[in-house]
């Protein structure tokens, strides 16, 4: 099965402030097509470094697309890096002209002399119509590969590659499709993980198996190929269960959604609800349940409680409950989800307090944090340590608890 390489152009998606989505829709649509794009890159706007690109990939991929770079200007390189690398001249089209000109008549604008430069079309290539905007695109095939030009605005890629470009590549692919499966997980390392499920996945090299981490949240992603559909799930069917047995209860994702997500579903669908009261991560938790729609089914609200005032004040922790333990310990983080889970008749609430640093007492270091889990017959506190910076810290206490109370309802759940 031939695969793929995209390479999007234009300098500004080299800035922190531009993302290549294009890259991620075109990945998509040519998996549904059964074609694995091997590799992505993004080329500024320079004449000689994108020939260069576009060749190399000529060498190496049986499709190579290049998305933005066909606009009117001195900066808009990729017909003429394309035309170098496949070694073409350039035609000039006076339909193609006409019709930029119509469409900017239409508009109540004279076309610039400029826009003359999008009526050139490397030779021998098919013309992709592009409704949406004055540049074409352009579909050129060589004995050993297809090469895609695409305008760069997604409004007239998306429409443009559907209808020009779909058809065309099922035409020339072999018939196949690609099927996969997601695995998300909590409270496991990636090296552990890997080292748990290695000896299963590696006997394969389909499906594919790829692991992606973040702190806290450990992705496993199955890939199968296959001429048909049931092809490709029955090769998903030998390496997934016996994945998934070794993984257990870490799962908390089969589709893809978030901790805070499955968390909301449970309970929605228990008809619970949640609160939280929170120290250290200062409302990061709270923001997390929310971030997620829909979320008023079941989050009642929270306590930023920062202070040992505050603590008493808003949750009812008592003056000698923190005089005795430190506000940062087990008693109060069980006596801040109590108190959360009171004050708004939740029935379910989550508390963290802790040391995210830089300051730290001198017997409690600096990443410690004690979670707690209030619920119908639960009080439940885990301590943890968390190595790294101030940031890492709050992020892996907020997945903590939401994986804290998951299991605390998976645990309710049982013994209904």
């Amino acid at each position: 099965m031939p695969d793929a390489e995209i390479i999007a152009v234009g300098s500004e998606l080299l800035t922190p402030e531009k993302i290549d989505t294009n890259s991620l829709w075109l990945t998509d649509q040519l998996n549904l097509l059964g074609v694995e794009v091997v590799r992505k890159s993004i080329v500024g706007d320079e004449r000689a470094l994108l020939t260069s690109t576009i060749k190399t990939a000529l060498e190496r991929s049986a499709i190579v697309i290049l998305t933005g770079g066909l606009g009117p200007t001195e900066d808009d390189v990729t017909r003429d890096a394309a035309a170098a690398a496949l070694g073409v001249s350039q035609v000039f089209h006076q339909e193609i002209c006409d019709a930029i000109e119509e469409r900017f008549r239409g508009f109540g604008r004279k076309m610039h002399e400029i826009n003359k430069r999008q009526a050139y079309v490397l030779e021998g290539a098919t013309v992709l119509n592009n409704p949406r905007g004055t540049a074409p695109g352009q579909w050129i095939e060589t004995p050993t590969c297809v090469v895609i030009l695409l305008p760069g605005p997604p409004g007239e890629l998306k429409p443009l590659f559907a209808k020009e470009c779909q058809a065309r590549l099922e035409a020339r692919l072999p018939k196949q499709v690609i099927r996969t499966r997601f695995y998300r997980t909590t409270g496991i390392g990636e090296s552990d993980l890997d080292a748990l499920i290695a000896p299963i996945y590696t006997k394969y090299t389909n499906p594919v198996t790829t692991i992606l981490a973040s702190p806290g949240d450990v992705h496993v992603h199955l890939r199968a190929r296959g001429t048909t559909p049931e092809e490709a799930e029955a090769l998903l069917e030998e390496v997934g269960p016996p994945i998934v047995e070794l993984l257990g209860d870490r799962i908390y994702s089969f589709n893809g959604d978030t901790l805070e997500k499955a968390v909301g579903d449970a309970l929605r669908a228990r008809g619970e609800t949640l609160s939280v009261a929170e120290s250290c991560t200062g409302g990061l938790l709270g923001g997390r349940i929310t971030g997620v729609a829909g979320s008023s089914d079941y989050f009642v609200g929270g306590f930023q409680t920062y202070t040992e005032a505050m603590k008493i004040q808003m949750l009812g922790v008592s003056k000698e409950l923190l005089e005795t333990y430190t506000a940062v310990s087990e008693e109060t983080a069980r006596a801040m989800a109590e108190g959360a889970r009171e004050k708004t008749g939740s029935t379910w609430a989550l508390s963290v307090t802790g040391y995210a640093g830089p300051n730290a007492s001198d017997a409690t270091p600096v990443g410690t944090v004690y979670i707690g889990c209030a619920g119908p017959g639960v009080q439940e506190v885990r301590r943890v340590r968390f190595p790294g910076e101030r940031e890492r810290i709050r992020s892996l206490a907020v997945i903590t608890a939401l994986d804290l109370l998951r299991r605390c309802l998976m645990a309710a759940g049982a013994k209904a």
